[in-house]
């Protein structure tokens, strides 16, 4: 049986075409118009007039108060928030995320792995005058993030695989990209850590910490992008900054390990 013939053996068309509303307004922050998803989907107006209302009532997409306009709601990353083994690390993470940041009024985000991206389930920032950190649902390269290099560097081979098949295909990494983070995955795997200039920013160091389930494997990642602070010098630099993500990252790394081994019990 080819690939094409697996895919259409259980063909649900009005599923699929649900899901490719969803998937389409996921990628337009502004929203679309009714016409404007019937031509993107080439689609009968008739078809996605039905679907759209249905996802309305069902509130996984919102109505601009004109009624011209679509767009996703957070239904879906409320649900995926009610997951209970996210929920559960989120629950944990926070309140040491907190304290992360209030010592070292720097930000601090956690990442899971999910459909081929790291995605930030959970934040922190200091009470200082400004802040810089990442949004809820964010999602992240693997390959050209620190969180994705800690979240890679810590898996098997047949992990690490399955995780980069999952991207989307415009996203896929040809071979020679793959091949040029080797050495830094194992030194990684070595250290323990990542620290290194963002990929994204000047000035910014991101330092990104695993956290470990007891075979190893990384569940998610503690980054920090650490700024160094010219107002405040003495507020603690990437070494010390650092050593207290360690340090959350290991008591996370615990605390999940014995809230699965009594939930096995």
């Amino acid at each position: 049986m080819t690939k094409s013939d697996d895919e259409n053996k259980y063909r649900a068309p009005a599923l699929d075409k649900g899901l490719d509303i969803l998937e389409l307004l996921a990628q337009q922050p502004k929203g679309m118009t009714r016409s404007e998803i019937v031509k993107a989907m080439s689609r009968r107006p008739s078809e996605i007039y039905r679907m759209l209302e249905r996802l309305v009532m069902r509130q996984y997409v919102s109505r601009s108060k004109e009624g011209d306009r679509y767009s996703l709601s957070m239904k879906l990353f409320l649900l995926g928030s009610e997951h209970p083994p996210l929920r559960r690390m989120v629950t944990q993470a926070t309140p040491l995320m907190d304290e992360f940041a209030e010592h070292t009024e720097q930000s601090i985000h956690l990442v899971a792995p999910d459909g081929g991206f790291g995605v930030v389930i959970a934040q922190a920032s200091g009470r200082a005058n400004w802040e810089f950190r990442l949004r809820l649902g964010s999602q992240l390269d693997l390959l050209t993030t620190g969180s994705g290099h800690a979240l890679l560097a810590f898996q098997s081979d047949e992990g690490r695989s399955a995780m980069l098949q999952q991207q989307p295909s415009q996203k896929k990494k040809s071979a020679p990209e793959w091949l040029s983070i080797q050495d830094e995955l194992e030194e990684v795997r070595e250290k323990g850590y990542r620290v290194r200039k963002s990929g994204q920013l000047i000035g910014v160091q991101d330092i990104s910490v695993p956290i470990l389930s007891p075979s190893g494997r990384s569940i998610s990642v503690l980054t920090c992008p650490y700024i160094e602070r010219l107002d405040q010098p003495g507020s603690g630099d990437t070494l010390s900054t650092l050593q207290r993500m360690r340090t959350v990252a290991d008591g996370l790394s615990v605390q999940l390990s014995d809230t699965d081994n009594n939930s096995s019990t």
